[in-house]
């Protein structure tokens, strides 16, 4: 105000001011008959307004749970509130919604078909590298006696085939090459009683001297020699029946061993296991024979492959999984055992729940060596073993592949909340209508989900824009189809997300939370203080301190102690742990942040089940936001431990948007 008295003042000093004094006026009188001219179309066009629609509330385009009776701004992401009228329009049932080609456009609305298809699942687990328990071997006394020198006198040594390892002074042995010269200038002495008796039997000895030198560990060549040469030797040199790697030294050199005695133990490292901990819910896409890829710590970035050649058939009753073990080759050596591996296993499923591989449909496999697969029966080529059909093994057969595909949605598409799974339906005949149906969903692969129940071949279902699409039913006062009132109900099915409703009952959770020790909550205390700081670098736009917080993370869930659970909290335990396992390990292995952000997501629903079933210490409060806003309107949940929005799917862009939904702590 002051900037514009100054700018008239110095107007008024100089010699225009009668010229522009003369402007404004003729600026004030033609304003003034413009407004008079169009007051009454103003004045008709508002009591239309208020003739065709009477405004019922305000609300926010963004935030359709914001109901106000009068203008303004959302009092979440500030943007400027809508009228919603008592209008009725032409959707339809209170399922249905019309849109526009300008507002489909507008709202990104995105459709596909429900299809039969194989879908691919990513079954991802860890483990370690173990030796290859038949190719380990004990070097050990053939005979009494005492170790005069030991070749390899520290593990760890590579050793080949027929290297020397140890020599061995016995007596014994002395006595059996002595009996083996005397046998040799008997056999010798009767060379001209060619076929008598008394021939053979000289000649039968000496074999039989022969035979037990050999079963103490001489090798022909060293029989030979004793022979030819007549000379008895006083130490016996034991050699390496194979090639591989010291693993045990378990003698020293003047050390008296007897028959059978361990002196090394030697491992063949060209080939190796790799042992896995399978989860439950991951077994029904486990199949002897599939292929494994992995990789190590130790070699990032280089990918290793094997076959699955066992899957233990007893469940462990503390950890809740199931070994697995891979053989692979290991020419080069990378692999040394106690190495820790990230296995990626790559599964087609079938509406049956087989698994299906083009590359074993028809075959026959080795029941103990993955590796022997053949075109038709007959034995294993290593361990003679009659061969199955792969079909036995849980593979499609041949007569099934084209027909056992299941019926399947993109992950998109679905609005998943507790039990309910639901999605919007373009309608045939009817372009610009969608209808929201309730479905049953089976497991979900990869980039889709296999749909149970609920839709049929043919139908088009929304996979973008279907939050804004159920986001316009409660802005124009219709029930959400997210909400149990939006649609009837739909006879539900046992999927990942029910887990979170079922584990989530108010009864069930007292219950459970009565029966864990403080010791345990205390460990929970600690990983909410990590899953916090990971929160803070996401909302803070920091992905390396994000990064950072997620390894800490794992490292304190994998030295949390539940041997004190009972099976059934144990188990509960187990399905949490995998999720936070999983999406942690993601976002310390991801310099992405919106790859981090994706992530987050699962390991804010897990860890919002955590505090939800096992409680906390109450040191810290606990508070639960949600932002209707993140991912692409799907909207997404996480939790802090102080008030106020601090949006880690948004970070600086949208730092305020979101709402408390639950205080799950209030802390001391």
């Amino acid at each position: 105000m002051y900037k514009i008295i100054e700018v008239i003042k110095n107007i008024w000093d100089s010699e225009m001011r009668w010229p522009v004094l003369i402007l404004v006026m003729m600026g004030i009188f033609l304003g003034y008959g413009l407004r008079s001219c169009s007051n009454g179309d103003s004045g008709n066009k508002h009591e239309n307004m208020v003739h065709n629609a009477q405004i019922e509330f305000w609300t926010c385009s963004m935030h359709p749970q914001i109901r106000q009776p009068n203008p303004g701004q959302c009092p979440i992401c500030g943007m400027d509130l809508i009228p919603v009228s008592d209008e009725t329009g032409e959707e339809g049932s209170g399922r249905q919604l019309k849109l526009t080609p300008t507002a489909m456009r507008l709202a990104s609305i995105q459709v596909s078909p429900v299809e039969h298809k194989y879908i691919a699942a990513e079954i991802r687990m860890v483990g370690k590298i173990d030796y290859d328990e038949t190719r380990i071997k004990y070097i050990s006394a053939y005979v009494p006696g005492r170790i005069d020198r030991l070749y390899v006198n520290y593990t760890g040594t590579e050793v080949r085939k027929n290297d020397h390892l140890v020599e061995l002074y016995s007596p014994e042995l002395i006595s059996a090459q002595e009996e083996l010269i005397q046998a040799q200038k008997t056999y010798k002495l009767l060379s001209g009683n060619e076929g008598t008796d008394l021939r053979k039997s000289a000649l039968s000895t000496l074999q039989a001297v022969r035979d037990k030198l050999r079963l103490w560990g001489l090798t022909d060549r060293q029989i030979k020699n004793i022979e030819e040469k007549g000379i008895v030797s006083d130490q016996l040199t034991i050699y390496s029946p194979m090639a591989g790697i010291v693993i045990h030294r378990n003698a020293t050199e003047g050390m008296y061993v007897t028959t059978g005695t361990k002196i090394y133990t030697i491992a063949d490292l060209s080939k190796v296991w790799v042992k896995l901990d399978a989860y439950e819910s991951d077994l029904q896409w486990i199949r002897y024979g599939q292929e494994v890829e992995f990789e190590t710590e130790a070699i990032p970035g280089e990918i290793f492959t094997g076959k699955i050649a066992f899957i233990d058939p007893v469940l462990n009753p503390q950890t809740r999984t199931v070994k697995v073990r891979v053989n692979v080759d290991n020419p080069e050596g990378k692999l040394k055992p106690e190495m820790f591996v990230k296995t990626v296993v790559k599964s087609k499923l079938s509406v049956s729940g087989r698994v299906m591989d083009p590359h074993l449909t028809g075959k026959w496999i080795s029941p103990m060596h993955p590796e022997i697969i053949k075109d038709h029966p007959g034995k294993c080529d290593v361990c003679g073993m009659a061969l199955v059909r792969a079909e036995e093994l849980g593979y499609v057969s041949v007569d099934k592949l084209e027909r056992d595909a299941p019926l399947v949605i993109p992950a998109t598409a679905p609005l998943i909340t507790g039990r309910r799974a639901v999605v919007y339906v373009a309608q045939k005949d009817q372009e610009g209508v969608f209808e929201g149906k309730e479905i049953i969903l089976g497991p979900r692969a990869g980039n889709y989900y296999v749909v149970e129940g609920g839709l049929s071949e043919g139908e088009w279902v929304v996979t973008n824009g279907n939050f804004k699409l159920d986001s316009d039913l409660q802005i124009k006062a219709k029930p959400s189809m997210m909400s149990s009132q939006g649609s009837p109900q739909f006879a539900a099915h046992q999927h990942g997300d029910e887990l979170h409703h079922d584990r989530n009952s108010q009864s069930q959770t007292e219950n459970i939370i009565d029966e864990i020790p403080q010791s345990i909550k205390s460990s929970i205390e600690k990983l909410l203080l990590t899953y916090f700081e990971i929160q803070q670098g996401l909302s803070q736009d920091n992905p390396s301190n994000a990064q950072k917080s997620a390894s800490s993370f794992n490292k304190l869930l994998s030295e949390v102690d539940m041997s004190q659970l009972n099976d059934e909290v144990h188990h509960l335990w187990m399905e949490l742990q995998k999720e936070l396992e999983s999406s942690s390990d993601q976002i310390a292995n991801s310099t992405d942040i919106e790859q981090q952000r994706r992530f987050f997501e699962t390991l804010s629903s897990a860890t919002y089940d955590i505090v939800k079933n096992f409680g906390t210490t109450g040191q810290q409060p606990v508070y639960k936001y949600f932002c209707p806003m993140a991912f692409d309107y799907k909207g997404a949940y996480w939790i802090q431990n102080k008030e106020g929005v601090e949006n880690p799917y948004f970070g600086k862009v949208m730092f305020h948007c979101g709402n408390l939904e639950e205080t799950l702590v209030s802390g001391n």
